[in-house]
């Protein structure tokens, strides 16, 4: 799969936003949405600290990008997330029209873009998006393994 030549950087600026959850004992998973080479909203996971099961980073990034847009449609933009999204955040990207996702570690038990569900690319749906997976994917697998061997020892 092609990605852009701007990917690797925008996901490193996603890997940061994980990094930063897991500073607050949150699961590291970052998020970015871009709009061509403008970043419009950063943000990572916080559920646990925010009391909100709907916090994940996708989420949380959605809300500012359509705040600092001004539009809760987001037509045109790309999502960068750190792990494969769970069918929560799908349907938040759908309902968002967000144009393309980009994820760095597959997600084989909840993930919804292509290990467990293909949302936004089945057809099923008013609003398909283009989906790519396994950018930077040892970098963000990493980090999750580290985060959960840590939690567990």
């Amino acid at each position: 799969m092609d990605f852009h030549d701007s990917d690797k950087i925008w996901m490193q600026q996603a890997l940061n936003e994980a990094r930063k959850s897991a500073d607050f004992g949150e699961v590291p998973v970052g998020a970015i949405i871009t709009d061509g080479s403008e970043l419009l909203a950063a943000a990572g996971n916080c559920p646990i600290t925010s009391l909100d099961p709907t916090a994940h980073a996708e989420i949380n990034v959605i809300r500012e990008a359509a705040l600092k847009r001004n539009n809760y449609r987001l037509s045109g933009a790309t999502l960068y997330v750190t792990l494969e999204p769970c069918i929560m955040c799908m349907g938040a990207i759908i309902h968002a029209r967000i144009q393309r996702l980009v994820f760095g570690a597959y997600d084989p038990k909840t993930g919804a873009a292509v290990s467990r569900y293909q949302i936004g690319s089945d057809s099923l749906l008013n609003h398909s998006l283009i989906i790519q997976g396994g950018l930077l994917h040892e970098q963000c697998s990493g980090l999750l393994r580290t985060f959960f061997k840590q939690r567990r020892s």
